[in-house]
């Protein structure tokens, strides 16, 4: 007896439709009824974000996206209120504001005028108008916020700081890249420094403080003192710390991953601090930081040697500094030195015979560099990729 399709229960369709991608989900529900039906159940939906153009009114949109179960949204454009979202959505629990380049302090106060005990996620990237001002309200009402994002916010000051430090307690990711104004004082208000005024964002595990360039050392002795929980510190293009910054930044056992691509002062000195601290860092990246040499190499085989990631592009290293560094990086499985023009096929031989893990390999620019060591390291058992420049050599195109 042969079953057809339309013969399944409602919830093995559900199932089914749930592997579909966003489109077509949609596409299934215009086919018949059941088919609607099944689609509109709320396991198909799980964790998808609807990305929306709010141009007109449309009074079916958010009773259909809450039927479904929808609570992440992505604002393409607004053309109409934000309040219009929040109100029509009182159970959303991610908001994606990232390039409406039209929004407001003004428009964002109108949404926000009580608690909304359910948003977790608010990204604000590239909504260059916003003020301290907003981080107000923000900190006043969305007190359950875990996720905000402020990339290129380059309007936020360390008031703005203070008030996410006061207000957001559960804060645990934070990026603040490009916020030209923000300075020492300000992660100090995050750190909770100023305890009489802010308790402070003591549960942050990821802050990323890319180019924010008034910072200095002082900023990472706030860090490793009050944010004890921090998992993951972008500070690359931050180009007021030095080595003796890395000083407080290694005792934080907690962190384990530091990205310090583009500091012009961290040198060999301050890879020194960080290996002889207690750190047990995964990832590394010191890339374009030109006073890192061969000797860096040496001392992350000493106190770094349990890095899965290291990248190294454009630092003045050579075939001697990956002799004294690879005998030890038995947990390494990314290296990235694109650009290091001293490598040769002797260093590429070294990373064969000692990185056996390895599983990329960035070798863009490595100008002296040929066939012989490029053939070295596709032996690597269980390389999947190999970047030599603007295209990239997988597995299934080794060099046999």
């Amino acid at each position: 007896m042969e079953t057809h399709i339309s013969c399944l229960f409602p919830e093995i369709l559900a199932m089914i439709f749930s592997y579909l991608d966003v489109r077509d989900k949609g596409r299934v529900a215009q086919v018949c009824t059941a088919w609607r039906d099944a689609s509109y159940h709320k396991s198909v939906w799980r964790g998808v974000e609807a990305k929306l153009h709010l141009r007109r009114a449309n009074p079916s949109l958010f009773p259909s996206l809450q039927a479904r179960g929808i609570r992440r949204v992505q604002i393409l454009s607004l053309r109409r209120s934000l309040s219009y979202v929040i109100q029509g959505m009182p159970n959303i629990e991610s908001l994606n504001l990232s390039g409406c380049y039209n929004l407001t302090d003004n428009g964002l106060g109108h949404a926000f005028v009580q608690e909304i005990p359910s948003l977790r996620v608010l990204n604000l990237s590239l909504c260059k108008q916003i003020t301290d001002s907003s981080l107000g309200r923000i900190a006043q009402y969305l007190k359950n916020l875990e996720v905000l994002e402020l990339g290129g916010c380059s309007n936020i000051t360390n008031t703005g700081l203070l008030l996410i430090a006061w207000g957001l307690h559960r804060l645990k990711s934070l990026n603040l890249r490009s916020c030209r104004h923000v300075s020492d004082v300000g992660i100090g208000h995050l750190a909770g420094m100023t305890r009489s005024a802010a308790e402070g964002c003591l549960n942050l595990e990821y802050l990323t403080l890319q180019d924010c360039q008034k910072l200095t050392d002082l900023s990472l002795k706030h860090i490793s003192k009050g944010l004890t929980k921090l998992k993951v510190l972008n500070l690359s293009f931050c180009g007021g710390i030095s080595d003796a910054g890395m000083i407080h930044l290694s005792h934080m056992t907690s962190l384990w991953s530091l990205n310090l691509r583009s500091c012009d002062n961290i040198s060999d000195t301050g890879i020194m601090h960080l290996a002889m601290g207690t750190l047990r860092l995964s990832g590394l990246d010191v890339s374009f930081c030109d006073k890192i040499g061969d000797q860096s190499l040496a001392y992350i085989a000493q106190g770094l040697y349990q890095l899965k990631s290291l990248s190294l592009c454009s630092c003045h290293i050579s075939d001697d500094g990956i002799n004294r560094m690879v005998r030890q990086m038995h947990e390494l499985r990314t290296l990235n030195i694109g650009q290091c023009v001293r490598i040769t096929d002797k260093g590429l031989e070294l990373i064969a015979d000692h990185l056996t893990q390895l599983t990329g390999i960035d070798l863009y620019g490595c100008t002296k560099i040929t066939k012989r060591g490029l053939e070295r390291i596709t032996q690597l058992p269980c390389l999947k990729v190999l970047n030599l420049g603007l295209w990239q050599m997988t597995e299934s195109e080794k060099v046999r």
